[in-house]
């Protein structure tokens, strides 16, 4: 396939993405039994965060707000801090073994999110503080596991380096994960904040990847997180201090010159990248898809949303959770597939593409 023209990465990016701050804060007590805890506590009152205590991270009410909508962006505001007492782990197919669980909930306003549904009606942002027993629960899957290597996912649920200014706990899975011969750690992140990571001796036992797409998905769909180009260069940073490498190209979405989008897009990425190759490279593909109930509920909540939901033009699939996702047809579904599958080795002769979905 002969390829696009591309464009020239822009000149004129978002200003910069700041660490989020959030408005209000909730404790339970348990957390502050706990030195992190304190720790974020202390963060908390030198931001002047208004804040309570609350018998139960996983109940929190009386959220300000005249419509469910505000009260839905206020929630996006609100930092919980609590104990995670459920320590046996979910799957994380494809991705990794296990999901391993340490925040719940995103600072974020990704149209297309699945957190949409799997949260309901509990959309704040819920960090854990007991992380040594969060560790102590990974390192026995492991054993478990010798001698295979077991993966652990840390962002199903949130995107913690969004949060790891609060709470430092990615830092603290990845100094573990550095001394685990069969453990290895992955978290995607749209923001850029990762300078903590920098100077870790993390063995190449952790792979950060990028959460990254075409202009238009960005711009239309990805409110209140890091722009493209301060991904790209903090992904540049995560190369040089030799960490494995990824990026995931996700939601794959169908519009109006999407070829060309998605074929600026990987050209733009290879123009960031340091002049030599980056070591063990890899590529995730994941298409949109949607449910019934995603669809209600990201039309309540982003009302003016410009996302293409005709379950109409869709393929039907059976989900995980008893629901059918709507994805695109095979021809679709090929399509996009085929053509970014080109364009990245094209640019990336030497990366693995780990799966289309």
């Amino acid at each position: 396939m002969t390829p696009l023209i591309t464009a020239e990465p822009s000149a004129k990016s978002k200003a910069h993405t700041k660490p989020f701050v959030p408005d209000f804060a909730y404790f339970e007590p348990g957390a502050l039994e706990y030195p992190k805890g304190i720790e974020i506590m202390n963060w908390v009152k030198s931001q002047g965060i208004p804040f309570k205590m609350t018998t139960s991270h996983n109940r929190i009410t009386g959220l300000p707000g005249d419509t469910e909508l505000q009260q839905y962006k206020n929630a996006k505001r609100t930092l919980v801090v609590g104990v995670r007492k459920t320590l046996t782990f979910d799957q994380s197919k494809p991705s990794a073994e296990y999901a391993i669980p340490i925040s719940t909930g995103c600072m974020g306003h990704c149209h297309y999110c699945y957190l949409q549904t799997t949260l309901g009606a509990k959309p704040y942002i819920r960090v854990y503080v007991n992380t040594v027993d969060i560790i102590t629960a990974a390192k026995k899957y492991i054993d478990e596991r010798i001698p295979e290597i077991t993966r652990f996912e840390a962002a199903c649920t949130s995107d913690p380096v969004g949060l790891e200014h609060i709470t430092g706990s990615l830092t603290e899975l990845i100094n573990f994960m550095a001394g685990e011969e069969y453990g290895r750690l992955r978290f995607v992140t749209k923001f850029h904040h990762v300078d903590p990571f920098l100077n870790l001796k993390h063995a190449g036992h952790t792979r950060i990847r990028f959460s990254i797409n075409a202009d238009y998905v960005i711009r239309q769909f990805e409110p209140a997180t890091s722009s493209f180009e301060e991904r790209i260069e903090a992904a540049g940073k995560i190369a040089k201090a030799g960490y494995p490498l990824g990026f995931i190209i996700a939601p794959i979405i169908w519009y109006d010159g999407w070829e060309q989008g998605y074929a600026d897009l990987l050209h733009q990425l290879a123009q960031a990248m340091p002049a030599e190759p980056v070591k063990d490279l890899t590529f995730e593909m994941i298409q949109h898809r949607f449910t019934k109930t995603a669809k209600a509920t990201i039309e309540k909540r982003y009302p003016k949303t410009k996302l293409e939901m005709d379950m109409e033009k869709r393929k039907k699939k059976w989900g995980r959770y008893g629901q059918y996702k709507y994805v695109y047809p095979d021809e679709q579904q090929i399509a996009l597939r085929e053509f970014i599958t080109e364009r990245i080795f094209e640019h990336f002769p030497y990366a693995k593409i780990d799966y289309f979905t």
